[in-house]
């Protein structure tokens, strides 16, 4: 049986703290949050590998800096869901606002429905699956990781990115700065494949993606440029 942690009675401090205090080698490792009604950094810090199923849609950094959890939001998320995850996985039942993942160093972010802009921001290993779609500017100075879009990308995807790895299954409205189409190699259809399953996808190839990266001409001073600065 879970733990069992109703908001409604309990206080988020409360609820951090316990998930905090967990000691090593527990068999606590199932967790159920109840009416979480939009709190802000529910199961924040997480470094245990327990699972936490929060039933109901949460606030800005649900899940920030998650080191080994495994959290699923049965619902929507606010602003900055899996901020600097480091590892672990954290699934979005609903849509997710703004900067998605940003900033995320390890794990997997699963969005069931759509991401809004910025998803990916500054990404330095993550690897974020989104089933729907994307906002602009998503993946801007994106260094690491994988972001893979089953549905559309809005404006200015991948600006001024470095090595990321960006994969789309529907249409980009425009692509940012340094941001180019890649040709599909045999690994990065491995790597595909292999993200889909991870995050539940089915019925969908990866042959059925455009992969876009850097085209790394913004990696030195070019003297032709000296007067845009």
């Amino acid at each position: 049986m879970p733990v069992v942690i109703d908001l409604a009675k309990s206080s988020l401090r409360d609820l951090n703290q316990a998930l905090h205090d967990i000691p090593d080698g527990s068999n606590e490792t199932a967790w159920e949050v109840l009416n979480p009604r939009g709190s802000h950094a529910v199961a924040a810090g997480v470094d245990k590998p327990v699972s936490v199923d929060v039933r109901g849609s949460v606030g800005y950094y649900c899940g920030g800096m998650n080191d080994g959890g495994e959290i699923t939001v049965h619902g929507s998320a606010g602003p900055g869901v899996a901020e600097n995850m480091m590892s672990g996985v954290i699934v979005v039942k609903g849509d997710a606002s703004q900067y998605a993942g940003a900033t995320g160093r390890g794990g997997l972010l699963v969005i069931e429905g759509n991401a809004s802009s910025r998803c990916g921001i500054s990404m330095k290993g993550i690897d974020i699956v989104v089933h729907g779609s994307i906002g602009h500017m998503s993946a801007f100075m994106a260094q690491s990781g994988t972001l893979v879009v089953l549905g559309d990308a809005g404006d200015a995807l991948g600006d001024s990115i470095y090595e990321a790895k960006l994969f789309v299954r529907g249409a980009v409205k425009s692509l940012g700065a340094d941001c180019v189409k890649k040709k599909m190699k045999p690994k990065h259809l491995e790597r595909l494949r292999e993200l889909l399953e991870r995050a539940g996808v089915t019925g969908v190839e990866p042959e059925e993606f455009t992969r876009y990266g850097s085209a790394r001409k913004l990696y030195n001073f070019n003297i032709d440029n000296a007067d845009a600065y």
